[in-house]
């Protein structure tokens, strides 16, 4: 009987280290698997930003404070789209407000 119980206890460690060790080969070759995949898959285009709109022409001297006021809303307009990032917009502002 004793020999019966060493043979099958050294049959379950074989199958127990069999086991482990193929599971961490199947493990290693899926990481590598997913990293060569991983560079393969596209990447979502950026877009740049559009130039900001031209200023305008002088305007006669009665709507010139019109004009600007109908150009910050039109600013804003485009910040709130996310077409102007904060700092952009702070630019056209200052320029509309000094031009």
């Amino acid at each position: 009987m004793p020999g019966l119980l060493r043979g099958v206890a050294r049959t379950a460690v074989v199958a127990g280290t069999a086991t482990a060790v193929s599971n961490r080969v199947s493990r290693r070759q899926q990481g590598r698997w997913a990293a060569q995949q991983e560079p393969q898959q596209p990447q979502q285009p950026q877009y740049a930003a559009p130039p900001p709109p031209p200023a305008p022409a002088a305007p006669p001297a009665g709507s010139d404070m019109s004009s600007k006021i109908d150009q910050l809303k039109q600013l804003g307009e485009l910040k709130d789209q996310g077409v102007l990032t904060e700092s952009e917009f702070e630019e056209q502002k200052s320029r509309i407000l000094q031009g």
